[in-house]
C-alpha cells in the first residue's frame, strides 16, 4: 500500500483541497512553490499510463479544476503541471503555482508552516466545494 492509499483511507493526515469519488488533491507537504498541489486517483495504479483510458481523461479533468482553483488563489504567472511518478508507486499529478521555470524544478522548496497549509487548504476546498 502506497503512502497515498494510506492518505486516501485517512491513516495518514493531509491538507485536502479537493475531492470526489474517485480522486483526491492535496497539498505536496514538501511544495516547489505555495499552493503546490497533488492530484491522485484513489485506485492505487503504479504508471500514468497504465490508467484506463477514462481514468486517465478523469484525473485529467480533476487536475484541471483544481489548477483553475488554484489560479484563482495563488498569485502565479501559470499553473505549471508534471507528471514524474518516480517518488511514490501512485499515480499523481504535480500542478504547480509558478513565477518562473524555476519553480518547476524539484531541487528548490518552499517552507510553509502546517497552519499556512492548513490556511490555504481551507481557502482552496472551499472554492472546490462551493463550485468555484
Amino acid at each position: 500500500m502506497s503512502i497515498f492509499s494510506k492518505i486516501i483511507t485517512g491513516e495518514i493526515p493531509c491538507h485536502k483541497v479537493a475531492e470526489n469519488e474517485n480522486f483526491l488533491a492535496f497539498l505536496d507537504i514538501n511544495p516547489n512553490a505555495p499552493g503546490h498541489t497533488l492530484c491522485i486517483p484513489k485506485k492505487e495504479v503504479n504508471k500514468l499510463f497504465d490508467l484506463e483510458k477514462q481514468e486517465y481523461d478523469d484525473l485529467m479533468s480533476f487536475s484541471r479544476e483544481v489548477a483553475l482553483i488554484l489560479r484563482q488563489e495563488i498569485t502565479c504567472e501559470r499553473i505549471g503541471m508534471s507528471v514524474i511518478g518516480l517518488e511514490v508507486p501512485h499515480v499523481h499529478v504535480h500542478l504547480i503555482p509558478i513565477r518562473t521555470m524555476d519553480d518547476m524544478r524539484f531541487s528548490s522548496k518552499v517552507s510553509m508552516s502546517q497552519d499556512e497549509m492548513s490556511e490555504l487548504a481551507t481557502r482552496l476546498s472551499k472554492r472546490y466545494f462551493n463550485g468555484n
